[in-house]
């Protein structure tokens, strides 16, 4: 019990349920799905909620039962209530943050990037912060600043209410009821593929390959399953392997695993196996295309510029992405294919390129 993590949470309740009302189909704010996420994370030991409580009285109930501490900021005449509400939410935090030393995360229920300094220093004091906000309504400089980002509206148990037409229901004399559903099912259904291309799975491959590079070139050591995640999370604070169809992390890496992305060994401890990059039927591979191809444009011996050689690639083999074999950029996996022996390459003043040549044997 000891090793688990100390949260306290801080709802900025205000811009929570205004951003769920406009934004999500008109729903009411529900706790329990952040409850459910920060339970997977550790230990919530202090819940508080600030907002004008006389404008949400049956959320007032509803908080209550979850044993949230209500801090109430009454709108004043000629007052910002919003910059009141603002500035208690983060002397609180600091001061929990100095008084309180077993509490290890600070969670921030909001989308408003005025707490971005807080975050800032709470990070100085050691102290890991997670952000939760609805995802239209956070600002964009607010996740960054974050440990970790949880949209709201992706949580799991958060159901998003369709959007209605502005304006409402239609005349019953205006129109003949049966046509009404057909536009509306048309417009909803390109909605899910929209999402699946926006979380491709590839674009996913080329993460978490180059960040595994990156690893194994800066600690030169083991890296694990939890250090990849981790490193994940600090790329991108919204990182949640669940957007991409995966229900946990180790499900998304046995898929890559299967795909020839990455390689899975027995890791120190269980559970938590060692993630690297392939040694064999990876590179040597993509190499031998390489080769291949310069061989084929090479006419004459004459040397193949750089420049548009990866369109030349890709017209071989559709699939071809150096960011999946962990390479930063192209002329970083030339580099490797010549190192490998695959090809020569060399700097060429007047064509003010690199040109290759292949080798006699790959």
């Amino acid at each position: 019990m000891d090793q688990e993590d100390r949260i306290a949470l801080f709802l900025d309740y205000e811009n929570l349920a205004i951003g769920a009302r406009d934004h999500l189909g008109g729903m009411t704010f529900d706790l329990r799905p952040i409850a459910d996420a920060l339970a997977e994370r550790g230990r919530v030991v202090v819940r508080r909620a600030y907002a004008d409580w006389s404008y949400f009285d049956e959320d007032r109930r509803l908080l209550t039962r979850s044993h949230v501490e209500l801090i109430d900021i009454p709108q004043r005449m000629g007052a910002s209530r919003k910059n009141a509400a603002d500035i208690k939410m983060a002397v609180d935090a600091l001061q929990l943050a100095f008084e309180r030393d077993y509490i290890s995360t600070f969670v921030f229920g909001t989308g408003d990037s005025d707490f971005t300094p807080l975050v800032h220093k709470l990070r100085e004091l050691n102290k890991r912060v997670i952000g939760v906000g609805v995802e239209q309504s956070t600002s964009a400089l607010l996740p960054p600043a974050c440990d970790e980002f949880l949209y709201y509206d992706r949580l799991e148990g958060v159901e998003i209410r369709p959007a209605r037409t502005r304006g409402g229901r239609p005349p019953a004399q205006s129109r003949p009821p049966e046509p009404t559903p057909q536009p509306v099912e048309q417009e909803l259904e390109p909605a899910p593929a929209a999402e699946e291309s926006a979380r491709d799975v590839d674009t996913l491959a080329v993460l978490v390959a180059q960040t595994v590079a990156g690893l194994q070139g800066s600690s030169g050591g083991v890296v694990t399953a939890s250090t990849l995640k981790r490193t994940l999370l600090r790329k991108d604070p919204t990182f949640n392997e669940g957007d991409y169809g995966f229900r946990t992390f180790g499900e998304l890496l046995r898929y890559l695993a299967e795909r020839n992305v990455v390689e899975l060994g027995e890791g120190p401890a269980k559970g938590d196996p060692e993630v690297s990059l392939p040694e064999h039927g990876g590179p040597e591979a993509e190499f031998g295309l390489l080769r291949s191809v310069v061989a084929d444009l090479s006419r004459n011996s004459v040397p193949v510029a750089l420049s548009g050689l990866k369109n030349q690639l890709r017209r071989a083999q559709p699939d071809f992405s150096e960011k999946k074999l962990g390479y930063r950029s192209f002329l970083q996996f030339c580099k490797a294919a010549a190192t490998a022996g695959a090809v020569d390459l060399r700097w060429d003043t007047e064509a003010d390129d690199y040109l290759l040549t292949a080798t006699s044997r790959s």
